[in-house]
């Protein structure tokens, strides 16, 4: 079965930052990584289990509206598999 895959978009890194943590210490998920969007916007990727990526993309989208803004916070169950390209080629770090 293939993973979902979430992401948070904020304005700024410290609001980023703090959704990753608490999105990963929310569920079991993995943080892909994270990459600049312009115009002082950030993303944030996870991926795991549906269930798991929306409690942690929520619990992240929640705790980063708290210090700044929250651009988009989404959540797509069984990503088209060409997706991967947004993700390959990025090293994977640990799973929280």
């Amino acid at each position: 079965m293939r993973k979902a895959l979430g992401m948070i978009e904020t304005i700024g890194f410290v609001p980023m930052l703090e959704a990753t943590d608490a999105a990963c210490k929310a569920a079991h998920v993995t943080f892909l990584h994270w990459e600049p969007a312009g115009s002082g916007m950030v993303t944030a990727f996870f991926e795991g289990e549906v269930a798991a990526v929306k409690a942690a993309v929520d619990a992240g989208a929640e705790a980063a509206a708290k210090l700044g803004k929250v651009v988009a916070a989404q959540v797509i169950p069984n990503p088209y598999q060409d997706l991967e390209a947004f993700t390959a080629g990025k090293p994977k770090p640990r799973t929280a």
